[in-house]
């Protein structure tokens, strides 16, 4: 690995029993192999035990170190109910100072809509943690038809919008990589 790779933090924001959330994760996986330019840390919500309280201890205070050495975070989403999943809140909510002047990109499934709604709500939790979210998002609608018995996905759009993505997602995390070496951010 060399110094100007971009550490990228992947969550996986999916904790429900039986969740496709892996299938995800593991295509996504092989489309970030693609980009050199990435060294990932993949952080499953599920492998953690985030406390409701919000005291930056134990697992919480483990994530906010990840998120600290990230120099931008792809958040891999459901939709449920029309929004994102509680535990992805609780665990964006774990930190603070270690979303700001990052960006933020994603890859969101569902139903028919895809997880687009849950994004949009995410767009504005991250406004308020001065992070950027990117505006390529991959979305998988009917995300449970998508996946052969071998884990490819079918869906034939979603590695060129994954591609697009990470294109943006890097140009930002040089540039504020860049902006957050020369100058500390002020929030």
């Amino acid at each position: 690995m060399t110094a100007d790779r971009l550490q990228l933090a992947v969550i996986i924001g999916s904790v429900r029993a039986g969740r496709i959330a892996p299938a995800v994760a593991g295509w996504f996986g092989t489309q970030l192999d693609q980009h050199d330019e990435f060294s990932p840390d993949v952080i499953d919500l599920a492998g953690l035990s985030l406390p409701d309280c919000l005291d930056g201890t134990g697992d919480a205070a483990v994530f906010a170190k990840r998120l600290e050495a990230a120099d931008g975070v792809v958040i891999l989403t459901p939709e449920y109910n029309h929004g994102y999943p509680g535990a992805l809140k609780t665990a964006i909510d774990t930190a603070r100072e270690e979303w700001q002047a990052k960006p933020v990109g994603f890859v969101s499934y569902g139903g028919i809509a895809g997880g687009l709604r849950a994004v949009e709500q995410l767009r504005l939790v991250f406004a308020e943690l001065h992070a950027v979210t990117v505006r390529q998002v991959v979305s998988l609608h009917w995300v449970h038809d998508m996946f052969e018995g071998n884990g490819m996905l079918t869906d034939h759009r979603a590695p060129a919008a994954a591609h697009k993505m990470l294109e943006q997602l890097a140009w930002w995390a040089r540039a504020l990589r860049n902006a957050r070496a020369e100058e500390a951010y002020d929030a």
